[in-house]
């Protein structure tokens, strides 16, 4: 099975940049920027990265960021990722990136368009991954609702760019209060793939769903309480990004075998896999896909559709699809 895994062409529609980054990498930052309080050991930022609740990991998060104080920092993540994604056979990947997070911390908005359009060239050129970008409203850190984000993510649009989506702590920030945002990057041709539902109930996934217009959504998870929110996903082949390590990592699901993932399928729901923050989390896509199979009994074949829903899901290139699924059709599970 790890084999198989191994050798399945995979897509990511879940990663956050800062997220993604490795201790080492991180160990590297907060080392050039040790007045950001980020432990420069790493026993110590192992230690850091165990997290009580959800609220601490934001916290955590917001830290770690901190650090990403020049456009050489934001290659420096753009590149640990794609050497990353190389390894688990990830052809293409979805990135969400938190812009204004980078400008708040000092980097100027044309250096951070610089640096994601380099490194996003090196990394196919020397990884043979295809990145994507997908800006997001962290939250309310914008503190105006997402509106600075999506001014800078249709103002200046760097090569890749094909989402607007909504991260952060949800209890207190309504999926319907971002509407406004959500219109402008719409109406600039970005798709909307804003989380929901991750830490509150599916009331929030219908606002994503209803208030933002969501293609697909984060998370999602919380929609198996309400069914008929369910048989509208499956209906409307709404494709929610889950990533079990994540929520396992965060509290935002206690146990593994309470997991909703298996009544989602059940469900008919499209699901795709990600790994949210795997630097934090300490995960990769392969193991988010090993976990399915030892925790939820999912086959080759279940597997297998779980990659075939995200190339499927993707905003990439249309003869990229048809390569990728190709070559899954191809393995003779």
């Amino acid at each position: 099975m790890r084999d198989f895994i191994a050798a399945l062409p995979k897509v990511e529609l879940h990663v956050h940049l800062v997220g993604s980054a490795s201790p080492a990498t991180v160990l590297t930052l907060a080392r050039r920027h040790p007045q950001r309080g980020v432990p420069t050991d790493e026993a110590d930022l192992l230690r850091f990265y165990e997290f009580t609740d959800f609220g601490h990991f934001i916290d955590v998060y917001a830290a770690v960021n901190d650090l990403v104080t020049t456009g050489d920092d934001v290659a420096v993540l753009v590149l640990g990722l794609a050497a990353e994604q190389a390894r688990r056979n990830v052809r293409y990947a979805e990135v969400t990136v938190s812009a204004t997070s980078h400008l708040r911390a000092g980097i100027a908005p044309e250096e951070l368009d610089e640096a994601l359009t380099t490194s996003r060239e090196r990394a196919k050129a020397e990884h043979g991954v295809e990145l994507a970008w997908v800006f997001d409203i962290p939250g309310v850190w914008d503190r105006d609702f997402g509106l600075t984000s999506a001014k800078y993510a249709v103002t200046h649009r760097p090569p890749g760019t094909v989402g607007f989506g909504l991260g952060g702590f949800e209890a207190d920030a309504p999926r319907r209060a971002f509407r406004e945002a959500f219109t402008i990057a719409r109406d600039a041709g970005l798709h909307c793939v804003p989380h929901a539902g991750e830490t509150t109930g599916p009331d929030q996934v219908r606002e994503a769903l209803d208030d933002l217009h969501a293609e697909r959504i984060g998370h999602g998870t919380s929609a198996v309480r309400d069914p008929e929110l369910l048989r509208r996903l499956a209906a409307e082949r709404i494709t929610l990004e889950v990533c079990p390590t994540s929520n396992l990592r965060t509290g935002a699901v206690k146990d593994v075998g309470d997991h909703p993932l298996p009544k989602l399928l059940d469900a008919g729901v499209p699901v795709t896999l990600a790994t949210d923050d795997p630097g934090m989390f300490h995960t990769d896509l392969d193991r988010e896909y090993l976990l399915c199979h030892e925790a939820f009994g999912l086959g080759k074949p279940e597997l297998a559709e779980l990659a075939r829903t995200g190339v499927r899901a993707s905003f990439a290139p249309e003869d990229l699809k048809r390569s990728l699924l190709a070559e899954i059709d191809g393995l003779g599970h």
